[in-house]
């Protein structure tokens, strides 16, 4: 007993050391690339009118700051990418649902929803202006419509792939087809809802700044625009870093909901 208490000791320590250095390896990356960056640009190996500097970054960024405009644009940006993320979730779920309980629906549906997948999203976004104005309404749907198809997708693919076992269960004690979707389909499917939930965080965010870069007046594709024609260069880094920020923190949200999830599962 001591023996394996022992050997499970040293296997929490390597697996701790493990994460330890993969935590500190991306730091040092991320801190190295940075360091260089400002060296280039302060020594002139590159032009720092053209490729800025983490320094001149960071001013912009506190100058930013003071007056308060930096926080409107992120909010604005946050909020289309945060309400498209959610109803394309919901628009998936429930699409999933029907598509499952109507499988000639899903033959008929199916090329459709291939080819509207495979429709390259960027060539939406300006008919969405035609259809709908430059609005707020405008970016979300252009957020919405980079992710949705794929989403409905990848939902009804694991709603298929579903535990035939447990439906075969249910149907057997003659269970109904909603009885086999509530007590096997969809709670078999929600780690393929977590996976799809952390690719579409990502593809919404972009969705959001395509729409901005087109139908905008204020959040950070806006921002990117604005500083593109006007030359301010710091702008648009400092909106592409502030972006990047974004993204990891929004799917690190995501990551801690699955952790979560599975902590569950494992203590049940």
């Amino acid at each position: 007993m001591n023996e394996q208490s022992a050997a499970q000791l040293r296997y929490l320590n390597r697996q701790k050391r493990h994460r330890l250095t993969v935590v500190l390896s991306r730091a040092l990356i991320l801190i190295g690339f940075f360091c260089l960056w400002e060296f280039c640009a302060d020594r002139g190996i590159i032009d720092s009118f053209i490729f800025s500097s983490p320094s001149k970054i960071a001013a912009c960024f506190m100058d930013m700051t003071r007056d308060g405009s930096i926080y409107r644009h992120i909010w604005v940006t946050l909020y289309e990418t945060l309400v498209s993320f959610l109803l394309v979730i919901a628009i998936s779920i429930l699409m999933a649902v029907v598509l499952w309980l109507c499988p000639k629906l899903s033959e008929i549906l199916d090329p459709y929803m291939v080819v509207l997948n495979s429709l390259p999203k960027s060539a939406l976004a300006p008919l969405l202006i035609v259809w709908l104005g430059a609005t707020t309404t405008t970016i979300i749907v252009a957020g919405m419509s980079v992710a949705i198809f794929g989403s409905i997708l990848n939902l009804y693919t694991a709603f298929r792939t579903a535990d035939p076992e447990k439906i075969k269960l249910i149907y057997t004690l003659r269970g109904t087809r909603i009885q086999a979707l509530t007590k096997a389909v969809i709670p078999g499917s929600i780690p393929a809802l977590i996976s799809t939930m952390k690719v579409n965080i990502g593809l919404c965010l972009v969705g959001v700044i395509i729409g901005e870069f087109l139908a905008a007046r204020q959040g950070l594709g806006y921002l990117i625009i604005y500083a593109s024609q006007t030359f301010k260069l710091d702008w648009l880094l400092m909106s592409i870093v502030l972006l990047c920020i974004m993204a990891m923190l929004l799917y690190a949200v995501i990551n801690l909901l699955e952790k979560l999830y599975q902590r569950q599962i494992s203590g049940k």
